[in-house]
């Protein structure tokens, strides 16, 4: 209980000797992606791989701990290996006054070079490539791209011009929302594709429009996506508990449980509005939510979009799909009431 919780990228570093090396700084933490499970003894879900730090990387994992983990998988396999290699060569040495220092936000906007815009993001699973940052003998730093095994890299890339780059470092300054025009370059017709930059102030309810920047919430890390019709339907793997501020004691009590509860409402709401994904995106309903109450006198859901609830034709495909999950939780009148909520993207899918 007075422990610290460890989470996806997240780190356990040592300031002094650790496993008889001065070398050895502690650990990253990464979940399994597309790494082979088979014949590893696995503990229940949730569990994390931790990944043996050198001291010299140590800057990098608490900075850019995705980058040391894609570098980490060129090295050895991508996206990352599961296994540490003890006293190996660090991946990255003396940051001086290279890259590190492009990667501070102001200066990135500000002092860097002009042509070059370096930012953070999130690991891809769908993504049959990743660029990553590679620091040679000599200290300076190229860009490598790494792929699945065996598998054809089809990659995409967007360029602009010099002066769509300065327009967007302003509007980044100026915390606006930037959109840039893009597609094929040999493309010869004239349907637009936009890349978009937008800034939030906090997370808001799709279901009625209310910030839950205070509210609780977990992370869970499994896949509920779904394609249908050129568009996907992803799940942020984020759960809202609503009213609290903190999980109800009965989520901590049987977490593997409650995770598999709510993924298979995850997966039942992806999959009852797959046939309609492309009228939702079209209809400007590309943020849902759905909010689930499980309480001792009763059990149910709510789901909506911009502050206002489905129609009634969305609503009642989830009716019976979602209900049969939702009751199969089964109810006492000792239980602890539970309000939670999931969003949900609806989002171009990219072949």
């Amino acid at each position: 209980m007075a422990g610290k919780v460890i989470k996806d990228l997240s780190l356990s570093l040592f300031s002094s000797r650790f496993l008889g090396s001065d070398m050895h700084a502690g650990f990253l933490f990464v979940r399994p992606t597309r790494q082979s499970l088979q014949g590893l003894p696995l503990p229940s879900q949730p569990y994390l791989f931790g990944l043996l730090l050198h001291r010299a990387e140590v800057v990098w994992a608490k900075t850019f701990p995705l980058r040391l983990m894609l570098r980490l998988g060129a090295e050895y396999r991508y996206p990352c290996p599961l296994y540490s290699v003890r006293f190996r060569k660090p991946l990255f040495g003396d940051i001086g006054h290279t890259v590190m220092r492009l990667l501070v936000l102001m200066k990135a906007m500000n002092k860097c070079n002009e042509h070059v815009l370096a930012m953070g993001a999130c690991f891809n699973e769908e993504a049959d490539s990743h660029l990553i940052c590679v620091q040679r003998d000599d200290g300076q730093y190229q860009t490598q791209a790494i792929s699945i095994h065996n598998q054809p890299r089809k990659g995409l890339m967007v360029q602009i011009t010099p002066e769509t780059m300065a327009e967007l470092r302003r509007s980044l300054r100026e915390m606006k929302d930037y959109a840039v025009n893009c597609g094929r370059v040999d493309r010869t017709d004239s349907q637009e594709e936009l890349v978009c930059v937008q800034w939030v102030e906090a997370v808001i309810s799709p279901i009625d429009g209310k910030s839950m920047e205070s509210i609780s919430s977990s992370k869970m890390f499994q896949k509920s996506e779904y394609k249908e019709n050129g568009k996907i339907i992803h799940w942020t793997e984020q759960v809202f508990y609503l009213q609290r501020v903190e999980p109800p004691k009965g989520i901590a009590a049987n977490i593997p449980e409650h995770n598999r509860l709510t993924e298979r409402i995850a997966r039942a709401f992806c999959l009852a509005l797959c046939p309609y994904l492309k009228l939702l995106k079209e209809d400007g309903m590309a943020k849902l939510g759905l909010r689930v109450t499980f309480d001792p006198q009763q059990v149910g859901f709510v789901a909506g979009s911009n502050g206002r609830p489905l129609p009634p034709q969305y609503l009642n495909a989830l009716d019976s799909t979602l209900i049969p999950v939702i009751h199969s939780r089964g109810r006492k009148r000792s239980d602890e009431p539970i309000v939670m909520e999931l969003i949900f993207y609806i989002l171009e899918y990219i072949t």
